[in-house]
């Protein structure tokens, strides 16, 4: 058992070797291995027993190279590598069709895995809890695929987009894609809209691509430097430079910061006594801002700047008119 366990530990270091894609001399894998060569090309043999396309590098002193088969091999991972797949195929085939596969996945892995990490894998019960029924639509994995497709070729797209609640169909669209991002369990298309001639969004659930594809493009520079500035700007209300909130306020409120910072998303929350704590946060609007800050339900002292005050007496004055009114079975509407 123990020699076996030795066999198959040297292999899956031998194959990490081979899988950083570059060429290994024989005398180099032996070095790096602690083994001699003879032990080497006999593990070498095994991997290609395995299904292992390893082909032989001619030269001086000779070597190998892992290439691509044709066949999906038997796949070997080491305990982390294990573990962190099981993770991820718990978690990241949520908000797509291909739920079903990788659950499918999941059991064929922790099918042929040791009782040790059998264990560690059914103590990692993750559940990916999908929101309301139509709130996330789930993304066509194909469609996933020929955006992926046409994002690595960098060539033009044209697509059908469904309108949404508050939008209405223009078809087709005409874009330069760039990337594809997840934010709060959505599939986004960045691109270059051609027609607009300017950044736009598009959620992938909402896209039907055409063919054929259109020209190849050089890539623009995305505003910010990055993808992650980029989105995180635009969902907040901004032109894609910076991931500052429009609007940005700071309050006290008359409860323990150990109450507020669970709920304070991305937030500032500074203590400043045990019944007292500074708020700095921001918003779309002065009034969602201001909204967002009275749920808190309690005493609120407005640091700045203006326009939140202001905000705060608008919604103050919204929310008296809205008391002051009756429902159908009232005298009023009587």
């Amino acid at each position: 058992m123990d020699v076996m366990h030795k066999t198959s530990s040297r292999l899956l270091a031998l194959l990490s070797l081979l899988q950083t894609h570059r060429d290994w001399s024989g005398e180099d894998l032996a070095e790096r291995l602690g083994i001699t060569s003879r032990t080497v090309r006999r593990d070498i043999d095994r991997l290609r027993e395995l299904g292992y396309l390893i082909t032989t590098v001619k030269g001086p002193a000779g070597g190998y190279r892992l290439e691509a088969g044709t066949h999906m091999p038997p796949m070997l991972f080491d305990d982390d590598q294990a573990v962190a797949l099981a993770v991820a195929l718990q978690t990241a085939a949520t908000g797509t069709t291909v739920a079903e596969d990788a659950t499918r996945a999941l059991a064929t892995l922790r099918q042929v895995m040791p009782p040790r990490l059998r264990h560690r894998i059914d103590l990692l019960r993750i559940t990916a809890v999908q929101p309301a029924a139509g709130a996330n639509p789930q993304v066509d994995a194909q469609v996933l695929m020929d955006l992926s497709r046409v994002i690595h070729a960098r060539e033009e797209l044209r697509f059908d987009y469904a309108p949404g609640p508050s939008t209405s169909a223009d078809n087709p669209r005409r874009v330069q894609p760039h990337h594809l991002v997840t934010w709060r369990g959505r599939w986004y298309l960045v691109a270059w809209d051609l027609d607009r001639e300017d950044w736009r969004t598009f959620r992938v659930d909402r896209i039907r691509p055409r063919t054929p594809t259109g020209p190849r493009f050089a890539p623009r520079e995305l505003p910010g430097g990055n993808v992650s500035t980029f989105i995180t700007s635009r969902f907040r209300g901004n032109d894609g430079t910076t991931t500052d909130w429009p609007c940005q306020g700071e309050v006290i409120l008359h409860v323990p910061a150990a109450n507020v910072a669970p709920f304070a998303q991305d937030g500032i929350v500074e203590e400043l006594s045990p019944h007292h704590c500074r708020l700095t946060l921001g918003s779309w609007s002065w009034t969602g801002l201001a909204a967002t800050i009275g749920r808190f339900d309690t005493d609120i002292e407005v640091i700045g700047p203006p326009q939140l005050a202001t905000a705060f007496a608008d919604l103050a004055a919204r929310y008296a008119r809205a008391a002051r009114t009756t429902g159908p079975g009232s005298d009023r509407a009587a």
